[in-house]
């Protein structure tokens, strides 16, 4: 059933890699609506995953010249929805006009597949407020990472610092420097932002030796987000973006994005890997919090100084209206 979220429907979702879609159609699912996304010379598109005649999911079917087929009768749409053959009915009689998919919004960019539900506040997407386009830096993408958790749960743990220390402790933090210096959180055109945090981390890079790194947050919108790292005495940095697919509200999927200034020739796998082993530490967690949904009343849980990021978040959820995988 479609979760009637008033900004989500609004916003376009990554719901795969590009490489992922290659001739045949794929089944996807946002915000609990079933989703089919297919590829044509056209670009790419996506419709609600059902043939108006017996229900059958689209995604089971094929695209032949630039159309989408459905298996159980063969009834086939063009790539704006519109039925344009029923192989049973004769060629003289004219197609109903009920006979349509419902088309949403696609598009293709970053290296993603998007879809929107609803009418797209912007025309294209976009990852933050970021170009994504420095010749200086080199990306990897990484995921897609199947979650059994909401949306909001996944984002907010990609914001909480003070869990460094103990979910990755070895690596990313030491829980004999767990404390947290005390930032401030900003907003500045829709984006909020903060202060840098301080954090120890015995072996962030893969160097063998202990550095203090510079975090600096962003949350763009519910469910995206990004993180800056710097590291004491050295000019390497890179950004991390943070992509949420809100599949329903117990099941989420996320893309991430890395860009960073130094190991210029290093090969892409070394960082997957890593990023890998950090989500699956984060997995454990973000599976078994309870509540599923993400409270917003901050009277709910107890929160610190350290949590300011979380609690703004908090904030800026219940102030935009957001119901989708909240509390």
């Amino acid at each position: 059933m479609l979760v009637q979220d008033p900004v989500l429907l609004q916003k376009w979702h990554p719901v795969m890699v590009s490489n992922e879609l290659s001739e045949l159609p794929k089944a996807v699912e946002i915000l609990g609506e079933k989703v089919v996304v297919f590829r044509t010379s056209y670009g790419v598109h996506a419709f609600k995953d059902l043939c108006i005649h017996r229900g059958v999911p689209l995604s089971l079917g094929k695209v032949v010249n630039d159309e989408i087929v459905c298996p159980y009768h063969g009834w086939t749409y063009n790539h704006c929805g519109k039925c344009t053959r029923i192989p049973s009915m004769p060629e003289n009689r004219a197609i109903p006009a009920k006979a349509k998919a419902a088309a949403y919004a696609c598009a293709e960019e970053y290296g993603f597949i998007w879809v929107c539900l609803g009418e797209p506040e912007q025309e294209k997407p976009t990852i933050g407020d970021e170009a994504l386009n420095d010749p200086a830096l080199v990306r990897v993408t990484m995921g897609p990472y199947e979650l059994e958790a909401a949306g909001p749960r996944v984002v907010e743990n990609f914001l909480d610092v003070s869990h460094l220390m103990y979910i990755h402790e070895g690596i990313l933090g030491d829980s004999q420097f767990s404390e947290i210096n005390d930032y401030r959180v900003h907003e500045k055109g829709g984006v909020l932002y903060t202060d840098e945090i301080i954090v120890y981390q015995p072996d962030p890079d893969g160097r063998g030796h202990g550095v203090n790194s510079r975090y600096t947050y962003k949350i763009f919108h519910p469910l995206c987000v990004s993180f800056t790292k710097r590291i004491d005495d050295s000019d390497d940095y890179f950004h991390l973006f943070l992509m949420v697919l809100p599949q329903n509200e117990q099941k989420s999927m996320a893309f991430m994005i890395m860009e960073r200034n130094y190991a210029l020739d290093e090969e892409a796998k070394a960082f997957v890997d890593f990023q890998n082993m950090v989500l699956e530490q984060d997995r454990i967690i973000v599976e078994n919090q309870k509540p599923e949904l993400l409270p917003l009343d901050l009277q709910a849980e107890l929160h610190l100084t350290c949590d300011r990021l979380s609690i703004a978040y908090r904030k800026m959820l219940q102030e935009a209206g957001i119901t989708f995988g909240t509390a």
